[in-house]
This record gives structure tokens, sequence and C-alpha cells, in this order.
């Protein structure tokens, strides 16, 4: 199985790294299941030269800026589209600033993905149209890495 680690990176301080690092490993470990990994297959879409650089881009050559973000943004719902049995979604305040998280959970929502999300937000806080699409909501990394051993565990 492959789980899809959805959250922000546009904003977030670390681009979403630590906590994407800690589930992949809890996942790799508890249940031997691997993880699409946006920051990871980045160098997989874009040349070394994009990868270094493109994020300049984005006030200083828009129309580049845009060529490169939609290799991005095919190549994750690509395999949003082949190849993920489940999202881990991070709805943090970074997330809530760009636009990606909400278009991968809107994704695999209309592809029925499960989709787990963990948040510090109240429900009344998150956009009815993403509670829409969550499968189960979670306040801690904690309490949803329970609910996967109780899901995937042996």
């Amino acid at each position: 199985m492959k789980a899809y680690l959805a959250g922000a990176i546009e904003h977030a301080p670390d681009r979403g790294e630590a906590w994407r690092t800690e589930m992949a490993e809890f996942i790799k470990r508890e249940f031997g299941h691997t993880c699409y990994n946006p920051l990871v297959e980045e160098a997989n879409y874009l040349t070394p030269e994009e990868l270094g650089s493109f994020r300049q881009y984005k006030t200083t050559e828009p129309e580049r800026f845009r060529r490169i973000v939609r290799k991005l943004i095919r190549g994750d719902l690509h395999s949003l589209a082949t190849e993920i049995d489940y999202v881990i979604c991070n709805w943090d305040k970074y997330a809530v600033m760009g636009g990606g998280t909400y278009g991968e959970v809107t994704y695999a929502f209309s592809r029925n993905i499960p989709i787990y999300m963990v948040t510090e937000y109240t429900l009344s806080e998150i956009s009815g149209w993403i509670l829409g699409c969550t499968s189960e909501i979670f306040h801690s990394f904690a309490d949803l890495q329970k609910f996967l051993r109780e899901k995937f565990g042996n």
C-alpha cells in the first residue's frame, strides 16, 4: 500500500519535511507501506536548475514559474490517480495559506481515496468543503498513528 503525504510546502518553515519524514518512517516500519512525499518527488519532475531556483521565478518570471509548478501538479495528481491507497493530510496554518493541499484533498476525495487529516483546528474553523472530503480527523499525529495501527496492524 502507498500513502500520500499532503500538507504545506510553500509556506511551511521547513517545507513540511519533519512531519513527512516521521510519518514515512512510521508507515514503513509499522506496516511496510511506502509513501509519496511531494518534497522528495520534486526531483523526479524538475531539472536540477528548476529545482534550485524555480521559487524565485514566482515574482520575477511568473509564466516560467507557472510552467514549472504545473509539472509538479501533474506529477502529484498522476500519483493520486494511479498509485495511492490513502492520504495523510497535515492541515495546519501553513496548509490553509496555500492551495495544493486543498487540491490534493479534493482530488483524492473524487477518486474515493480515504483521507486521514491531522489538525489542531476545531471543526468550526475548517472549511466545510475540506471537512466533507475527509474520512477521519485527528488532533495529533499520535492519535492518527493509533488509528493506523488498529486499521493496518497485524
